[in-house]
């Protein structure tokens, strides 16, 4: 891919519909001044003195944020809590300029959300302390998925993508439930022109008939025999002979093709083509990986709908990663002009 090319990919991202579908979480960052800590009288135990409250969205809203980033025309859908964290989830992805008519909100779950203190010394510093979660603990309740397939269903015929976020550990109790995915399955045979991605951080192996973003870790646990989990660590950002392997192997269970994320060593795309191997971009200095693959989703999910090859999409996600890892002590997001930049810059 030349310049030329890549400024004719991004150049179609405004005029681009992606639905993002998945669990949407709300980033709460509470910044501690240490200098004002307090001791309870009740209890006697350090009271810590919140000056700042930063909320932003999260998971699912990760990617939202860098689709808009890029100027993409932005729908999400999930299901959120009718709570507090839920009306701030709203507002933060209404400011980003994401379509929030989708996302389902009921009172008998909660809006899924990662509380990080970070306490803040006299000279600036900050430490993140012992994170608070807040998640849904029992499956996601039929009448719900019932809700979830419908707006999906009716949004489809204005859509050219769907990002797929998986993000909840916990069988059944996000919004990707079983049900959900094979739905998906079913609605990418019938609509073909739709590009169709899929991330999961458990279980990236049950999807079938969408392209997958799965990293090396990731793709390792989905098709390595029981009792092997021993080879994962060591494949974690390399390009292992095991990591190729599964990436092929999910490449042939799911029939569409596969983005496998290898960190600095970049993305191994396997399609009907065969494999590909495109390379990171060099990056010096300080880097935050926080969010890199959310990045790298946006990137490749966009750059399919504008007609790239999946070569060519995965260039365009590790050119997008590079430039959020630069984004030092916040999950960062990557413009098309830095998307540009980035690739006339690189070494």
């Amino acid at each position: 891919m030349n310049l030329d090319r890549l400024r004719a990919i991004l150049d179609r991202f405004p005029r681009l519909n992606i639905l993002v579908l998945g669990d949407f979480f709300l980033d709460r960052y509470l910044i501690i001044e240490h200098a004002l800590a307090e001791i309870s009288l009740e209890t006697g135990l350090e009271a810590y003195q919140v000056v700042k409250v930063r909320c932003s969205p999260g998971a699912a809203g990760t990617v939202t944020s860098n689709l808009r980033a890029m100027e993409v025309n932005v729908w999400a859908l999930g299901v959120i809590g009718d709570d507090g964290e839920g009306f701030e989830l709203l507002r933060a992805l209404r400011n980003t300029g994401v379509d929030v008519s989708g996302l389902v909100v009921r009172s008998d779950r909660v809006t899924p959300t990662y509380t990080k203190p970070l306490l803040q010394e006299q000279d600036g510093t900050q430490r993140e302390l012992n994170r608070l979660d807040i998640k849904n603990r029992s499956p996601l309740p039929p009448d719900a998925e019932d809700q979830v397939l419908e707006r999906l269903r009716s949004l489809l015929p204005r859509i050219d993508g769907v990002v797929v976020a998986d993000q909840v550990p916990e069988a059944d109790c996000g919004v990707i439930t079983e049900r959900v995915r094979a739905e998906i399955g079913a609605l990418a045979r019938a609509y073909p022109k739709v590009v169709f991605v899929a991330d999961s951080r458990e279980r990236i192996g049950l999807f079938r008939d969408v392209m997958l973003k799965p990293n090396a870790r990731e793709a390792l646990r989905a098709t390595c025999p029981a009792g092997q989990e021993e080879v994962l660590p060591a494949a974690e950002s390399a390009v292992s002979s095991a990591a190729l392997a599964s990436g092929a192997e999910l490449y042939r269970r799911a029939g569409r093709p596969v983005f496998l994320t290898l960190g600095a060593a970049g993305i191994a795309v396997f399609d009907e083509d065969g494999l590909a191997q495109v390379p990171a971009v060099p990056v010096s200095g300080p880097v935050d990986i926080v969010g890199a693959g959310d990045a790298t989703m946006a990137g490749i999910c966009s750059a399919l709908c504008a007609g790239a090859t999946a070569p060519e999409a995965a260039q365009a996600g590790c050119l997008a990663a590079a430039v959020t890892i630069r984004q030092i002590g916040t999950t960062g997001t990557a413009s098309r002009a830095q998307i540009l930049d980035c690739w006339q810059r690189r070494g």
